[in-house]
């Protein structure tokens, strides 16, 4: 259960983690291992449809980000997931998906199964969105103490008030948040989505772990 807000260099760790993952290529890419595991760049290039080339460009970035890792079997290289972290996204998303389309197979404990890929095209452009450190704090501050105005929020992040009213402003538009307004206060409330989805999933992983290092 969340409690209380992750320490700053947590959160900048889990933002760059978010924003390699924030291309539909690579999300998709991620998503072929975690539920097929260790596999080749031929095999992941045949299943997902792409051109090679772009496929072993895509690798290469998320290795650079300690993402995925190789491992040589004679001629071939084969990869998996290195960080638990995007696995673990991937158990949250498909339950989110499960519950947007009452598909009961996806809310199963422990499933793993290719999501459609307009799906995972649409989660990697929305995460795109909000992959920013100071939007994520905004969004983590509301999923754990709830409703917030502006002053209560710019207290609890530590960023400058002009800052917190741009973000929520855009966040807003970009259905992330809703607003009401109560005397001269407007006050802000985190919507259900792929953005709460990645604040709870990067929480529970956290908690998870014994020796904070890791993460």
């Amino acid at each position: 259960m969340m409690k209380q807000q992750l320490p700053p260099e947590i959160m900048k760790k889990a933002v760059i983690g978010i924003g390699y993952i924030s291309h539909p290529l690579r999300l998709r890419i991620l998503e072929y291992l975690d539920v097929f595991g260790s596999s080749s760049v031929s095999a992941i290039t045949k299943a997902l449809g792409e051109e090679q080339v772009i496929v072993s460009q895509s690798l290469k970035k998320m290795r650079d980000a300690h993402l995925v890792k190789t491992n040589r079997k004679g001629i071939f290289i084969y990869y998996t997931i290195c960080e638990e972290y995007p696995a673990s996204l991937f158990v949250c998303l498909r339950k989110l998906y499960g519950y947007m389309t009452d598909n009961f197979s996806f809310l199963q404990e422990g499933i793993k199964a290719m999501l459609p890929a307009d799906y995972i095209m649409m989660t990697a452009n929305r995460i795109k969105l909000f992959a920013n450190y100071d939007k994520m704090r905004i969004l983590e501050l509301l999923t754990l103490r709830g409703e917030l105005n502006v002053s209560e929020i710019v207290l609890g992040t530590g960023i400058e008030q002009v800052k917190v009213s741009q973000y929520l402003k855009k966040m807003k538009e970009d259905c992330f948040v809703v607003s009401r307004r109560e005397g001269r206060f407007i006050f802000y409330s985190i919507r259900e989505g792929v953005h709460k989805t990645c604040i709870q999933c990067i929480h529970k992983r956290y908690d998870a772990l014994d020796d904070k290092t890791l993460f």
